[in-house]
């Protein structure tokens, strides 16, 4: 696990935001495939906090993504995710995010006040995964449509990140782990005692190893 040098020291405030307070979100961010809902949804139970992934939020809400980009456009799926990061952050606990919902104004504003968790993957890794994907900005370019839109949106990951774990070619388990343990140390410098207690660090083991697989893809680009 590595820490970005464009964010902030654990406990202090994100770049170009407002200090992180006791029990500030986590929102766990990166490119297509690299494994936000599955890590997320992984450390949420390690923490024993609840889970949000803004893309099935939508899905329920509105209906299948693709048909979102090719009925309304790209600027009304952001739209519709923004709002969905917005009630997220509202109830707390771990969120995993789409792809692209760092290039939306309102949702970086949003995110001002959470612990901002970066997820990144290599091309050759992620190759693997989005193979037949139906998302909608990789529909015709496949792996090197998906380099394009991670340099694009690289430094925003970069700006917005206050850890950084890699999830090319480790099980799921190291990444939980490390994870929740930048967490536990983050809550502590904050002075928050809520996460660390959550469960122990045995538990958080025990919880990210019954999936002690690969990462998974998640829906949106």
């Amino acid at each position: 696990m590595s820490r970005n040098g464009g964010g902030a020291a654990p406990g202090g405030a994100p770049p170009g935001g407002a200090a992180r307070g006791p029990a500030a979100p986590v929102v766990v961010i990166g490119p297509m495939g690299a494994g936000k809902s599955s890590v997320g949804k992984r450390v949420a139970k390690a923490l024993g906090v609840p889970f949000t992934d803004t893309d099935r939020v939508i899905v329920r809400e509105h209906g299948p993504i693709p048909g979102i980009f090719s009925d309304r456009g790209e600027p009304a799926f952001r739209a519709l995710e923004a709002d969905a990061v917005r009630t997220a952050l509202g109830t707390g606990g771990v969120i995993a995010v789409g792809g692209g919902a760092v290039t939306h104004a309102a949702t970086r504003e949003a995110l001002s006040g959470a612990r901002i968790v970066l997820l990144t993957v290599s091309p050759e890794a992620v190759a693997e995964r989005i193979a037949g994907s139906d998302r909608p900005l990789l529909a015709n370019g496949g792996i090197d449509a998906w380099q394009t839109i991670m340099d694009e949106r690289a430094a925003t990951y970069a700006e917005l990140a206050h850890v950084v774990v890699d999830t090319s070619r480790r099980p799921m388990s190291r990444v939980v782990d490390e994870v929740v343990t930048w967490l536990r140390s983050d809550s502590s410098a904050s002075g928050d005692s809520s996460d660390s207690s959550a469960s122990s660090d045995s538990g958080a083991s025990s919880a990210s190893r019954r999936d002690d697989t690969s990462t998974t893809t998640e829906g949106a680009p």
